[in-house]
C-alpha cells in the first residue's frame, strides 16, 4: 500500500480513529483521578572535611570526600539511618519498606547528596526527608569517628532543608492525557488498517481499480429516497442522481459507438446491487434524449422492471418466447418519450434455456431493427448462468457494482465468467457511492434555477403577475418528465405498423 492508500484508509475509518483517541483520553483521565496522589520532598547535604591545611592537603581531602560520598548514598537506605527516623516520627513501617519510598543520589565530581522522599501527604514527605537527612548526618558522624574518641574528620551539613511540596508529583494528569491520546490514536490507526485488510468489500473507485481496468461509465451517488423513488423522473431535474444517469447515458454512447449491435445488457455480480434500477433509469435517460428505446426485463427469476414502472407484469418476454403473442402486442409504452417496455411475464421453470434459445436471439434482432437502443435487465452473474448466456447475444455488457455490497472476489468471478463466454464488457457503473469522503465520485452540480440572474420560480420575468395553475402544471410536466410541448411522433416498428410514442 502507498501513502495515499493509508490516507484513504484513515479517512474511511476516521470515526474509529477518533473514537479510540477519545477512549484513550477518557481512560487516562479516569486512571489519573482514581490513582492516589503522591508528593515528593527533597533535601540536600554537603560533605566536607573538618581539618584544614595546605592547598595540597585540601585537594587530597576533596578527593577523599568525593570518594566517600557514594558510600554515604548507599548508607541512606540502611536500618542505621532509617530506624531512628521511624522511631522519631512514630512510623508503623519497617526500614526495608521505608527505603522503597526514599531515593538518594549524588552528582559526579560533587560532594552533594540529594535525598528525595515520596509520601501520600506533603507534610509527611517533608518530615521524613528532613528526618532522613538529620539521621544520615548523625550516622556518618558515628561511622567516621576514630576509635580513640577524637572528632570525626568528615562533617555533613544540610544545605537545603526539606519543605512541603505545593503540588503532587503524581499522577501527572497532563502527561497521562497526552499518553492516552497517542495510545488511542495508535490503536485506532491499527484497527483502521486491520479493518481495511480484512474487509474485502468494494468501497469506491480505488478498490475497483485493483481488480480491473475496465472503463467506469458512471458513478451513482447514494440517495436515501431512492428506495421509495427509484425512477429518474421522480427526482429533481438537476439533482446529482439525475445528472449521474445522464452522464452514464453519454459515456455509454461513446463506449458503444463502434458496435453494430444496439443492445446493451445490464447485470451485476450478486443480487441487491441496483442493476434493475440502473437499467430502467438508463432506458429512461436514453428515451429522454430523443431515441426510441426498448427496455426488456430478462430477469425471469426476480423481475422488477414492471413493478418499478407500474406496468402489467403477467405477460411479456416469456409470452413472446413461447409464441403465445407477438412482441408488438406485448410492448407497453411508458411516459411521454419513446420508451417501450417488455416485461418479464410469467416465471418459467427453465429460464436459462429460454434465454439461450434461438427465439431469444431472433427477438433481440427484431427489437434492434425497430428501436434505436435496446436495454436488457439480466439476472446477476454469480447465482445463475442466465446473464452469461445472454451476454453472447448482445453487443455489450455493463456491470453494476454496488458499493459496500459486493466483495472483490465476487467481482473477479463475474469478470472471469464474462471473459469465458467472450462477452464484450463496455464498462462498470459504481452504484450507491457516498456523496462525501474519499470514495465520493459524484460532484455538486450547478443549478441554473438558483442563479441570481434568473427569475424566481413561479414569476413571470416581464411582469409581476403569477402564472396560472395550468401553466405551472404544464411546466412541471416538461421539466420533470424531460418532455416537450410538441406533438408525439410516430415510430415505425419495421413491419409496416406505427407505434405511438405516448
Amino acid at each position: 500500500m502507498e501513502l495515499k492508500d493509508y490516507l484513504r484508509v484513515l479517512r474511511r475509518s476516521w470515526v474509529v480513529v477518533v473514537a479510540c483517541a477519545l477512549i484513550g483520553i477518557l481512560g487516562a483521565g479516569a486512571a489519573s483521578l482514581l490513582a492516589k496522589a503522591s508528593y515528593i520532598s527533597e533535601t540536600q547535604l554537603f560533605v566536607a572535611l573538618q581539618n584544614s591545611g595546605t592547598v595540597s592537603e585540601l585537594q587530597q581531602g576533596n578527593i577523599f570526600s568525593q570518594a566517600r560520598v557514594q558510600s554515604y548514598v548507599k548508607t541512606v537506605g540502611t536500618p542505621t539511618v532509617l530506624q531512628p527516623v521511624i522511631d522519631g516520627l512514630g512510623l508503623k513501617v519497617t526500614p526495608q519498606i521505608l527505603a522503597k519510598s526514599i531515593t538518594a543520589s549524588s552528582d559526579a565530581n560533587t560532594v552533594l547528596i540529594s535525598i528525595s522522599v515520596s509520601a501520600e501527604s506533603p507534610e509527611q514527605a517533608a518530615a521524613i526527608a528532613q528526618a532522613v537527612g538529620t539521621s544520615l548526618v548523625n550516622a556518618v558522624d558515628q561511622l567516621e569517628k576514630p576509635s580513640l574518641g577524637e572528632v570525626s574528620p568528615v562533617r555533613l551539613s544540610i544545605v537545603t532543608p526539606a519543605t512541603a511540596p505545593a503540588f503532587p508529583s503524581s499522577p501527572n494528569v497532563k502527561l497521562n492525557i497526552v499518553l492516552g491520546l497517542f495510545c488511542g490514536l495508535a490503536v485506532g490507526v491499527a484497527l483502521a488498517v486491520l479493518r481495511s485488510v480484512l474487509d474485502t468489500r468494494i468501497k469506491g473507485e480505488a478498490d475497483l481499480r485493483r481488480i480491473t481496468d475496465a472503463a467506469i461509465l458512471g458513478g451513482i451517488s447514494f440517495d436515501s429516497d431512492a428506495a421509495k423513488k427509484p425512477l429518474l423522473t421522480q427526482t429533481a431535474h438537476q439533482s446529482p442522481r439525475a445528472e449521474s444517469f445522464r452522464q452514464l447515458r453519454t459515456n455509454l454512447q461513446f463506449a458503444h459507438v463502434s458496435h453494430d449491435s444496439k443492445t446493451v445488457l445490464v447485470t451485476s455480480s450478486v443480487p441487491g446491487e441496483g442493476k434493475s434500477t440502473t437499467a430502467t433509469n438508463l432506458a429512461i435517460a436514453l428515451a429522454q434524449s430523443g431515441q426510441s428505446v426498448a427496455l426488456v426485463d430478462a430477469d425471469l427469476r426476480r423481475p422488477m422492471v414492471a413493478e418499478y414502472l407500474g406496468l402489467e407484469r403477467t405477460v411479456g418476454l416469456t409470452t413472446a418466447l413461447l409464441g403465445t403473442a407477438s412482441v408488438d402486442e406485448l410492448l407497453q409504452p411508458w411516459g411521454s418519450s419513446q420508451l417501450y417496455v417488455l416485461a418479464a411475464g410469467q416465471v418459467p421453470p427453465n429460464p436459462s434455456e429460454l434465454l439461450g434459445s434461438q427465439k431469444m436471439k431472433d427477438l433481440i434482432g427484431s427489437l434492434e431493427s425497430s428501436f434505436d437502443a435496446v436495454v436488457i435487465d439480466a439476472p446477476p452473474l454469480l447465482p445463475v448462468t442466465d446473464a452469461a448466456v445472454l451476454a453472447q447475444q448482445v453487443g455489450g455488457v455493463v456491470i453494476v457494482v454496488g458499493v459496500q455490497n459486493v466483495r472483490t472476489t465476487d467481482l473477479e468471478r463475474s469478470l472471469a465468467a464474462l471473459e469465458m463466454v467472450e462477452a464484450d464488457l463496455l464498462g462498470v457503473v459504481l452504484n450507491r457511492l457516498p456523496t462525501k469522503g474519499p470514495d465520493a465520485y459524484s460532484h455538486s452540480y450547478y443549478s441554473y434555477e438558483t442563479a441570481s440572474t434568473e427569475p424566481k420560480p413561479g414569476r413571470n420575468p416581464r411582469s409581476n403577475t403569477k402564472p396560472s395553475r395550468k401553466q405551472v402544471s404544464d411546466r412541471f410536466d416538461v421539466e420533470i418528465l424531460g418532455g416537450d410541448t410538441r406533438e408525439p411522433t410516430r415510430l415505425s416498428n419495421g413491419r409496416g405498423q406505427e407505434r405511438s410514442a405516448r
